[in-house]
């Protein structure tokens, strides 16, 4: 499947103009898929899998993958923000936002954003919420080879060697990594997000591994039962990345949840 690149400047918020690096490919209804602290790359292949059934647009969030971040866009929110003004620019409706780790917390806080051009969410293995005993890992005190280890139901298969990365992806590595800590900080939590989560009001999906240790499938249980109405999906024999490690998996519960949704809204 044939995929376009372009770069858009948005206005959303204190950050001002931003340039975003968007990903385009497929056709039909629309999805905005959300990267990870992993990169773009980390969701590359799934874009190209569910392009095949749907319109996909990818952005990559600045700072991430050598682009440019302005320092007055330094949250989770702002993110969320400046993607609703994307699907402004795009003129898009009803579109299915899905997002994987911090991708997860920022369709979170897009969803409150209240958007009427989002017609529902699909949380996967997100981050953001506490959960008391339940806390997300420490990743920035883990080493490659131990976020490996904590991400996959099998890390052997899945783990990243350094030695294999392309070039462009080694360089885009630190600057990935400061741009985490900037939007997630250290916890990769909002201790307010929790309770706001009430405010939701589309269709919610909560997709999670049942071998992820980043955050645990109780912490994605609790996730669920935070916004009203929202359904829960495990995954067998799946890790943090499921649209890596169980990407047909993941396709079949995305498609499910929106044929679904689209049943009964008519």
């Amino acid at each position: 499947m044939t995929s376009t690149i372009q770069t858009y400047t948005l206005t959303a918020g204190a950050a001002g103009p931003v340039a975003v690096t968007v990903t385009e490919g497929g056709a039909g209804r629309p999805f905005l898929l959300l990267h990870g602290g992993g990169g773009p790359q980390t969701v590359a292949a799934f874009a190209e899998l569910l392009s095949r059934h749907a319109r996909v647009i990818t952005p990559t969030h600045p700072g991430f993958a050598g682009t440019a971040r302005p320092d007055a866009l330094n949250s989770i929110g702002g993110l969320a923000a400046l993607y609703a003004a994307l699907l402004d620019e795009l003129d898009l409706t009803d579109v299915t936002v899905v997002g994987n780790s911090i991708g997860g917390w920022i369709t979170a806080e897009l969803a409150l954003l209240h958007s009427p051009r989002v017609g529902r969410v699909i949380l996967v293995d997100g981050t953001g919420i506490e959960v008391p005993g339940h806390p997300a890992a420490d990743f920035f005190s883990l080493t490659l080879d131990q976020v490996s280890q904590l991400s996959y139901h099998d890390p052997v298969k899945f783990g990243i060697d350094l030695a294999t990365l392309p070039p462009a992806i080694l360089a885009a590595m630190p600057g990935n990594r400061a741009s985490l800590a900037v939007y997630a900080g250290t916890t990769f939590a909002d201790p307010t997000l929790a309770g706001r989560l009430a405010g939701v009001n589309v269709p919610a999906l909560v997709v999670w591994g049942d071998a992820d240790r980043i955050v645990d499938p109780d912490y994605g249980r609790a996730y669920a039962a935070a916004i009203p109405g929202a359904r829960f999906r495990l995954l067998n024999e799946t890790g943090h990345l499921p649209q890596i490690e169980t990407p047909d998996q993941l396709l079949a519960a995305i498609t499910e949840f929106v044929e679904a949704d689209a049943l009964t809204a008519r």
